[in-house]
């Protein structure tokens, strides 16, 4: 049986990671816990906001190269707003029920 309290902190502290900053420090805290921890739910939470992190950089690039035409702009503030809604849901779903894994919609899964 694993600790429900470090689950819910751990978990939390991978999701609201982001937060932090955009470089890889921000990558690093899920990355650290992912090898720290035994707990597979933390493992699964880890994961998947590393992906997040992944995807977010992915898109930023993408969207950042289409400000060149235009589009880029709208689809960078879409981004923006789902780079802080997405880990705050994903935070209020691991504090409310640490036995589950949040899943991100909408992003390639790499781990």
């Amino acid at each position: 049986m694993y600790d429900s309290d470090k689950r819910k902190l751990l978990s939390s502290a991978c999701h609201g990671s982001i937060f932090i900053s955009a470089l890889l420090l921000s990558a690093g805290i899920p990355l650290a816990i992912l090898f720290v921890s035994d707990d597979p739910v933390v493992k699964e939470n880890a994961k998947e906001s590393l992906n997040f992190h992944f995807n977010v950089w992915l898109y930023g690039i993408i969207f950042g190269l289409l400000c060149f035409v235009l589009i880029g702009y709208p689809l960078l503030g879409i981004l923006f707003i789902v780079n802080m809604v997405m880990p705050v849901l994903a935070i209020i779903k691991c504090l409310n029920n640490p036995d589950d894994v949040f899943r991100y919609p909408f992003i390639f899964r790499i781990l």
